[in-house]
């Protein structure tokens, strides 16, 4: 049977920028489990007191699949195997399963470790097989195996069967360097498969951009377990990306490690362990980011239409993404037609609103507006042409003010004046900047004829200068992201002055929202 062994709580945690809080890590077990991996490697006891509490923790947690796994190195040198406190903190976490690694590259074990080869077996040997007098199973990962054999042949093989001999149920061949190419690594592994006695599994690291490639390769060749990490989190380059590696290996090769149903929650768990990682998703990730089911060329959107197969290589409803029209300058009438359909806009007799639409947005994006990240605008945009667009107050002026003094932090202030439902309402509104006070103001004119604006959160504001030569004259694109709790929305606008910029998107996105509320109502 072919098992999943996640370490996203340990090796993707020593990746940059990445630092998850104790909880966190519980809350990401509890979703990896739930989604049907079957080994968690929840971090190394022996090295900092977090992992210590979160074994205490989680042995709180009856999970439904997933073993948890502590993970640690050999014992050091000088001690024995019974006074290594790294070993004895294994033994503390409690776990039914225990991960250590030991050296088989001769270069560190004389450049790292500093001591004689034939030790570093007696240090491999003797700590699996105190391990495993005293745990269910015992786990052992080769580091550097790859570049161990390719510098001593004869050496590197000793280590898995030192650890072979001592008891171990699995041994694990690890690229810890990611330097290894896929017709090496087939190599290396036929050459060594007849020395391995018990079932063996792969971890690769990215830092040649086959970490994912290799681990199929290992697979493709017998390995019976594949570790990597959610998203490819992991120091320098990365892990093997398991939400790729999972999706090859169940819709591609056969290898059916998990069920459809979990499949399907692929891309929720990756949106939701780069939540925990305060990490914005990858966009172009394989399988499960916004992109990678997205089409924009003309021709290719017509050709989808036809028959998804002609350019998408799976179903995304598969991994639980979902095809995207985008709308650009290079968009044909498809796109129109289909983002219509998806949008229930579209009719018979709407062909020439399509056209209109079709022009409208080249003629937009030829001044820098863009509408792959802002459906909000592109929505409220095809309503227009279509008749179906409804006013809910118009402007009649505002002013925003910015004040500072000496070293103080600068006052934000914006006054302003709509006509809503017949009425004039002026109002003004303090903020952290002066976006942030125009959008302020704003709402408090707006909230108490329509309270339902209350609900929405900014989630998102990016700005995107688009003439660089013209410096601060430069014309800019603001983009923002907004929520209610139940759906986002991207709305965009675009000014040589950034407030009106602001000012534009601010307005799609409250008026994105009043539109689908009243849809919604009966």
């Amino acid at each position: 049977m072919l098992t999943l062994y996640d370490t996203t709580l340990r090796d993707g945690a020593q990746g940059e920028g990445i630092s998850f809080t104790l909880e966190d890590k519980l809350r990401i077990a509890r979703k990896l489990d739930e989604f049907g991996i079957h080994y968690i490697e929840g971090g190394w006891p022996g090295s900092n007191p977090k992992d210590i509490k979160f074994f205490r923790r989680a042995k709180e947690y009856q999970l439904d699949r997933a073993k948890i796994a502590a993970f640690g190195s050999t014992r050091r040198a000088k001690l024995s195997v019974e006074k290594d406190p790294n070993i004895l903190a294994l033994l503390e976490a409690g776990t039914e399963v225990v991960t250590i690694f030991g050296k088989s590259w001769d270069f560190h074990i004389g450049n790292a470790l500093r001591v004689s080869l034939e030790q570093n077996l007696d240090m491999i040997y003797d700590s699996v097989s105190f391990l495993k007098q005293r745990v269910p199973e015992v786990i052992f990962d080769a580091e550097h195996f790859f570049d161990g054999y390719r510098g001593n042949p004869e050496y590197a093989p000793k280590a898995l069967s030192a650890a072979q001999e001592a008891g171990a149920d699995m041994v694990v061949l690890c690229d810890t360097n990611g330097g290894t190419l896929p017709n090496e690594m087939a190599s290396i592994i036929e050459k060594v498969k007849p020395a391995i006695t018990v079932p063996w599994g792969i971890h690769t690291h990215n830092d040649s951009e086959v970490a994912v490639a290799n681990s199929l390769v290992a697979v493709e060749l017998g390995a019976s377990q594949v570790q990597g990490t959610i998203n490819g989190y992991g120091e320098r380059c990365g892990n093997a990306n398991l939400c790729s590696v999972i999706p090859n290996l169940q819709l591609k090769m056969g290898a059916n490690c998990i069920s459809e149903e979990q499949l399907r929650k692929l891309k929720e768990l990756s949106r939701f362990v780069s939540e925990l990682a305060n990490l914005p998703p990858w966009t172009h990730q394989p399988f499960v980011g916004d992109s990678a089911f997205a089409h924009k060329g003309g021709i290719h959107v017509s050709a989808v239409q036809k028959n998804s197969n002609t350019y998408e290589h799976i179903a995304p409803e598969l991994v639980g993404n979902r095809q995207r029209i985008l709308i650009s300058e290079l968009a044909g009438r498809s796109n129109i037609l289909i983002k219509a359909e998806q949008l229930s806009l579209r009719d018979e007799g709407d062909r020439g609103a399509v056209q209109e639409v079709l022009n409208r947005v080249k003629e937009m994006e030829d001044q820098g507006y863009q509408f792959e990240g802002a459906e909000g605008s592109f929505e409220l945009l095809m309503k227009k042409a279509l008749g179906r667009y409804q006013r809910f107050f118009d402007l009649e002026g505002f002013r925003v003010i910015v004040e500072k003094k000496g070293y103080n932090p600068p006052y934000c202030e914006a006054t302003i004046k709509v006509l809503v439902k017949g009425i004039v309402e002026h109002t003004a509104a303090e903020g952290e900047g002066p976006v942030n006070a125009l959008d302020n103001a704003l709402r408090k004119a707006l909230e108490e004829f329509y309270p339902c604006l209350k609900d929405i959160t900014l989630l998102d504001y990016k700005v995107r200068i688009l003439d660089e030569h013209e410096g601060t004259a430069s014309k800019t694109r603001v983009l923002i992201q907004s929520g209610d709790g139940e759906k986002e929305w991207g709305t965009v606008g675009v000014s040589s002055n950034i407030i009106e910029a602001s000012w534009e998107a601010l307005v799609d996105s409250l008026e994105y929202k009043l539109l689908k509320d009243i849809e919604r109502t009966p």
